[in-house]
């Protein structure tokens, strides 16, 4: 799977750092320019899958850049972090073209959970007309909502499927707990419960095999690795 490319349109280098060190954590290709003009040019590019957009920035401001690149139909999904937390600058930040607002400071986990959340509207369409997701020998149908291995039809209950589904979908990347609670409990947090390493047992149990390398990988400290 293609590495997702990620635009950071920061102009504080600690702010910039951190998320470009969080974000490259998880396994994303980032991407930093510290000034509106570059990063309107390396957004119109197209070479990424969303941008992280500050809206204070030195030559043109982020709101600006926005609605040019939109002007010219560039439709990466875009979110837009600010210290201007007040409804009518969020509303402005999404009125300009942008797919997401949050506002400084904020939880690295959920300007994760955020992009994850909108790179999945932005693929809608294209996996909407997949049938059937594959990992090495593990196949799932999305229209019989079934799950084989090696031809082995696994029986999950329907928890177990939406979390191996999603996997699936981001195999070879790193999922965190908080992407695993937005997808499929609807949290916007973590709320410190055990559900994620439950669910994650019972799928380990019902699709490894013996003598086969682990297909789910425990990523210490940040979450899990299908594939």
């Amino acid at each position: 799977m293609d590495q997702v490319r990620v635009l950071t349109v920061e102009d504080d280098p600690v702010s910039a750092g951190e998320i470009v060190n969080r974000l490259s954590g998880h396994g994303l290709a980032v991407d930093w320019v510290d000034n509106g003009p570059d990063g309107m040019v390396q957004a119109m590019s197209g070479d990424y899958d969303a941008i992280t957009l500050d809206r204070m920035l030195p030559g043109m401001d982020g709101l600006s850049v926005l609605r040019a690149i939109r002007a010219v139909g560039v439709q990466t999904p875009v979110i837009m972090l600010s210290a201007l937390g007040d409804v009518d600058a969020r509303i402005c930040g999404l009125r300009a073209g942008g797919d997401d607002y949050l506002t400084k400071p904020f939880d690295p986990d959920e300007l994760i959970a955020r992009l994850e959340a909108m790179l999945r509207r932005g693929t809608k369409s294209k996996d909407f007309q997949e049938t059937k997701l594959r990992v090495g020998s593990l196949e799932i149908d999305l229209l019989a909502r079934s799950v084989k291995r090696e031809g082995q039809e696994i029986e999950l209950q329907p928890t177990e499927y939406r979390v191996l589904e999603f996997m699936t979908r981001h195999a070879g990347r790193t999922i965190t707990r908080s992407m695993l609670f937005e997808a499929i409990w609807g949290y916007h947090f973590n709320p410190g419960t055990n559900l994620i390493n439950v669910h994650i047992a019972r799928l380990r149990k019902k699709i490894e095999r013996d003598g086969e390398p682990p297909l789910i990988q425990t990523v210490r400290g940040s979450g899990y690795v299908l594939g």
